[in-house]
């Protein structure tokens, strides 16, 4: 099958702004496609890019093997967007929002109301029509805009920051349903600066500053990115032990993590028992092996 995504050294400058800075990667069908990065990071430029809206400083970008400039008009019905803030009328209702944007997308009378209510139960708002769109909680109104995206069965779906400022019981649904879609044979190309969601990416590209600092799974990542080994410390003084960690050799990086300690030693430099021993003053500490996170990772890249 053609490769879905083809970007070629892909550069956007605003005047002496370098927004994003010679980024090269390709997604193929059926991925969900990860972007890892803080805001402001170039990660929405390059979707932007990719669908057309900004055209590139250099570099190239095709889409199901055509130029993303040149055959907007080809690549667009074939597409899927959910922008990073909720764009659609608020004053409406759900249905209404619905039925405008399927005409938008060209559906027509059975066929749009058949799809409708198809997006309808694929979302989770059947018997909600009549709801507007401003009265939905932050959860809901994230499926519905992610509904709108999905009304003309794109083939690719773009998804910018799509959980932000919604609670962790709505993020983990709207993973369940991205989930649900790629099962389908759509392709994902999901942006967010959640590690967490990070994790559930097929592949993971890492932004920082405009650039691409790293391209794999994220399990991959993990095991060629970090070298050292992690640990986590609970005490009950979390503050004095991070300053005597600083002072241990061998430690690469320290931090806290929610209610405790996670740490990077270098590689075979430090057991759970020296470590006990040089935090000796804390007593009581629990010290125990740990996952290198995501976290980890990008904290390593950034650094280089």
């Amino acid at each position: 099958m053609t490769t879905i995504i083809a970007i070629d050294d892909l550069t956007k400058t605003f005047g002496d702004f370098t927004a994003v800075d010679h980024v090269s990667f390709a997604v193929e069908p059926g991925e969900i496609f990860g972007y890892l990065g803080p805001n402001g990071s170039g990660k929405t430029t390059t979707m932007r890019m990719l669908l057309g809206l900004l055209r590139p400083t250099s570099g190239e970008a095709r889409l199901f093997g055509l130029d993303s400039v040149a055959a907007t008009e080809q690549i667009r019905p074939r597409v899927g967007y959910m922008s990073q803030r909720f764009a659609l009328y608020e004053d409406l209702t759900v249905g209404e929002n619905l039925q405008f944007y399927g005409g938008v997308y060209g559906l027509r009378g059975p066929e749009r109301a058949a799809r409708s209510a198809e997006v309808l139960e694929l979302i989770g708002l059947t018997g909600r029509e009549r709801d507007r769109a401003l009265d939905l909680a932050g959860g809901w109104r994230q499926r519905l805009a992610l509904g709108i995206a999905l009304l003309h069965k794109p083939a690719l779906l773009f998804l910018d920051e799509p959980t932000s400022g919604v609670d962790p019981e709505a993020r983990r649904a709207f993973w369940d349903l991205i989930y649900t879609l790629a099962e389908g044979g759509t392709t994902i190309f999901v942006s967010t600066h959640y590690m967490d969601e990070a994790e559930h990416c097929s592949r993971l590209g890492i932004m920082n500053q405009g650039r691409l600092l790293a391209l794999d799974t994220p399990t991959a990542l993990k095991r060629t990115v970090v070298s050292g080994q992690a640990f986590d410390i609970e005490t009950t003084d979390l503050v004095g032990a991070l300053d005597a960690l600083s002072a241990i050799p061998g430690i690469e990086r320290a931090g806290l993590l929610g209610d405790h300690l996670h740490i990077i030693t270098q590689r075979e430099r430090h057991t759970p028992e020296t470590l006990a021993g040089a935090l000796d003053a804390f007593a009581g500490a629990l010290i125990t092996p740990a996952e290198v996170t995501l976290d980890d990772v990008f904290m390593v890249l950034a650094g280089r």
